[in-house]
């Protein structure tokens, strides 16, 4: 009798049998189908994080490498290190790098300090306590900028130009932003011209420079942040931060723009691709860059911040996948060779017929695929659903996980810094909080691959140790 015959009677004659097995076929199948629909899910958004943030790479000075190479010496005591002529990254250096075909978009900045004359006075509204020596923080924070609208600040509304314009790349060299406060304190209007000292040690002196850098007032921005009722340190009070240009900035160090241009502490790429790192070290190289005191490096901070979560909820449907295969192979093959011991009479009268015992293993393959091809289709239907809601609850769990590591993070050190000065951090990215699940045929594909071997091995295994059994011994020995 045809096999395929044998098996659908089989099928027919046992519904509670065949019920069972399509039922744990359909628990298996709904399980594996939706770790595989939420990993790709994740994966889809992952792709999308990626290409929204970008990757940046950075060019900063690493002063431990300009130490070691003598062009800086280090802090000792209450003596500040000193950065030489050697720290210096040029702006046209900069720009040749950013002509690079990998570069999408790239950008730098000037950190500085300058201490206030005569003329231009900082704003603190409660003096710091009495015997306190502020020499070292008595200082505007003066940031040389590309283009004003770039900053974070000004970029989320916590700055606004009440008056004048901002930075442009094509301003002029000695234009100057200050804030709302500065600007009345020291009556000051755009227009006006303003003297302000450099905020660096002078080396042949030992003390602070004296030297004074002249601006004209450009603009006049507002900060949202109101005064405290407490001191604060100048350097640290948001109102006394003046924005000018790489050039000014580049005069607040105490030193002269030179034919290449004004002097950074870093500069950022944009990437086109992740993979493209090393094409851009080459063309750095090429462009006369010595990696050694400005190496190159992605940062994908807010790319990991994004998809931490995610990627994390991924592994776990992956896991998930692994677990629910595993497990349920040797379930199925306890139940199918406990099925087995119950049909011994009917094998060994089959085989006594002359039934070939591939044929004969095959029917209980045929019997176990028909239960999984069924509760494949069964699970198609639903595991869209199932696995949106258990990807949802996942990814929050993870992502209310990433945002309290987040805020145990203090700021990291800043390797330009020669007196190991926090680094201000980059604007925090929101991790991604949802994801969309889609059914394809690739999956269903994955699954009842999935499936179909499932059902083969947890047939094939304990077949092969019954039908190595002649039928005389198959119809007389006992359980």
């Amino acid at each position: 009798m045809n096999l395929f015959k044998r098996a659908w009677w089989r099928l027919r004659a046992h519904p509670g049998k065949t019920v069972m097995l399509v039922g744990l076929f359909f628990v298996i199948c709904t399980l594996v189908l939706s770790g595989f629909l939420i990993r790709s899910a994740a994966a889809r958004a992952a792709d999308s994080a990626k290409g929204s943030v970008g990757v940046v790479a950075t060019m900063q000075l690493d002063v431990n490498a300009l130490i070691n190479s003598g062009g800086a010496t280090e802090s000792n005591g209450g003596q500040p290190g000193i950065i030489g002529a050697k720290g210096d990254l040029h702006s046209k250096l900069v720009d040749k790098i950013c002509k690079s075909s990998v570069v999408a978009q790239c950008n730098y900045t000037v950190d500085g300090a300058a201490a206030p004359t005569g003329q231009v006075k900082l704003h603190q509204p409660v003096p710091a306590p009495v015997g306190q020596d502020t020499t070292g923080t008595d200082l505007f924070k003066a940031s040389g900028v590309r283009d004003l609208d770039s900053v974070k600040e000004f970029h989320n509304g916590d700055s606004e130009i009440i008056s004048g314009s901002g930075l442009k790349r094509d301003s002029k060299s000695d234009m100057a932003v200050i804030e709302e406060r500065v600007a009345k304190d020291n009556h000051l209007g755009v227009g006006d011209k303003i003297k302000l000292r450099v905020g660096e040690i002078d080396p042949q002196k030992g003390g602070m420079s004296t030297k004074e850098v002249e601006f004209t007032v450009g603009g006049i921005y507002k900060n949202s942040i109101a005064d405290v009722g407490s001191y604060v340190p100048a350097l640290a009070d948001p109102s006394n931060q003046i924005y000018v240009t790489p050039e000014g900035a580049t005069r607040l160090l105490g030193k002269e723009p030179t034919a290449d241009g004004a002097a950074l502490r870093e500069a950022t790429f944009t990437l086109r691709n992740p993979d493209d790192l090393d094409e851009l070290k080459d063309d750095a190289k090429a462009a006369g860059a010595d990696l050694t005191i400005f190496p190159l490096s992605v940062n994908d901070k807010q790319y990991k911040t994004l998809v931490g979560p995610i990627n994390k909820t991924a592994d776990f449907a992956s896991l998930t996948v692994w677990l629910v295969a595993v497990a349920g192979t040797v379930i199925l093959a306890l139940i199918i060779a406990s099925n087995m011991r119950e049909r011994r009479k009917e094998m060994g009268i089959l085989l006594s017929l002359g039934e070939k015992k591939p044929k004969l293993l095959s029917q209980h393959l045929v019997e176990v695929v028909a239960c999984a091809t069924l509760a494949i289709g069964f699970a198609a239907t639903g595991s869209q659903f199932i696995a949106q809601g258990i990807g949802d609850q996942l990814l929050s769990s993870q992502v209310s996980s990433a945002e309290d590591s987040s805020a145990d993070q203090g700021p990291q050190q800043d390797l330009s810094d020669p007196n190991g000065l926090q680094k201000e951090e980059a604007p925090q990215a929101k991790p991604i909080d949802s994801m969309d699940v889609e059914l394809g045929a690739g999956d269903i594909g994955a699954v009842g691959a999935t499936g179909l071997g499932i059902a083969a091995l947890a047939t094939i295994v304990p077949g092969t140790r019954i039908l190595r059994l002649n039928p005389r011994d198959i119809l007389t020995k006992g359980d």
